[in-house]
């Protein structure tokens, strides 16, 4: 309190009642690294695993980059890292006294991962909480990430220690979620959307993956998971449908082959269309 702690025996709700902290919020963000000038953080959730978010993440990164912003990928997911694989880098990341350099993928994306600081990238990183977010916290004071117009965070699955130390350490403009056509989609989509409203994150949509398969002799749409109900539940909560993604081999192929920057996601259009408006 004002020179003094206040504790049970002397504090009131009268004796409060001119104390200089009296509804003062106490801030966690964390201050960027002096090398880097980041204008937008989008995270991209996900309430469950297996919804493919960092095939959605490494789409939206691309499709910036291909029109012509400066984009990079901050991979959260420290125990599941896929990243770094689908645009064909290794480390070991280099840095200075003044910070670490990201990793940069042909095309031109910047991405920092656990797995670009490890000796072995195959190796299990077995941290407890603290220590995950800790480094997600490190990877954005500490990594150099230059001029960039969006920085995309790759978040692990859930709503536990990494989502919550994003929300409240970085300045997150918003979050797109990435979902599936299953029946227990809506719970998942509503504990990540309250999550996000209870830290007062902005939600800039939806993406379905999964959507669909076509196929390949008749290009008729193959619902593999189901009936999709992404529209009505979007309704529900007020939100946008940023597209429907379906199962594209190529995809696939082009992350197992560490080429993801050559591909483009055309079904995520409408996205790109909101990210340029924030």
């Amino acid at each position: 309190m004002s020179e003094k702690s206040c504790n049970n025996s002397e504090c009131s709700k009268e004796s409060c009642e001119g104390c200089p902290s009296k509804g003062a919020t106490q801030s966690f963000l964390v201050e960027p690294n002096i090398h880097s000038n980041v204008k937008k953080v989008i995270g991209v959730v996900s309430g469950k695993g297996g919804v493919g978010k960092s095939m959605i993440t490494a789409s939206l990164a691309t499709l910036m980059q291909q029109q012509g912003y400066q984009t990079g990928i901050l991979d959260a997911d420290i125990t599941g890292p896929s990243i770094p694989k689908m645009f064909g880098l290794k480390g070991p990341a280099q840095g200075t006294e003044e910070g670490i350099y990201p990793e940069e993928a042909k095309n031109g994306t910047k991405v920092m991962s656990v797995n670009l600081l490890m000796e072995d990238e195959e190796a299990p990183v077995i941290w407890r909480g603290p220590v995950i977010s800790n480094m997600v916290k490190q990877f954005w004071s500490d990594v150099m990430w230059g001029e960039l117009d969006f920085l995309f965070v790759d978040m692990p699955p859930g709503t536990g220690d990494v989502p919550l130390t994003v929300f409240q350490s970085l300045p997150v403009d918003g979050i797109v979620v990435v979902t599936s056509p299953q029946d227990l989609v809506s719970m998942i989509v509503k504990k990540a959307y309250h999550m996000a409203k209870t830290m007062n994150i902005p939600i800039i949509g939806i993406v379905e993956n999964y959507s669909f398969i076509k196929c390949p002799d008749c290009d008729k749409k193959i619902k593999v998971f189901g009936e999709s109900h992404i529209d009505e539940i979007a309704g529900t909560l007020g939100l946008e449908v940023l597209g429907k993604v379906p199962i594209e081999p190529d995809y696939a192929s082009a992350a197992d082959a560490g080429e993801f920057y050559r591909i483009k996601n055309d079904y995520i259009q409408k996205a790109s269309q909101i990210l340029t408006k924030l």
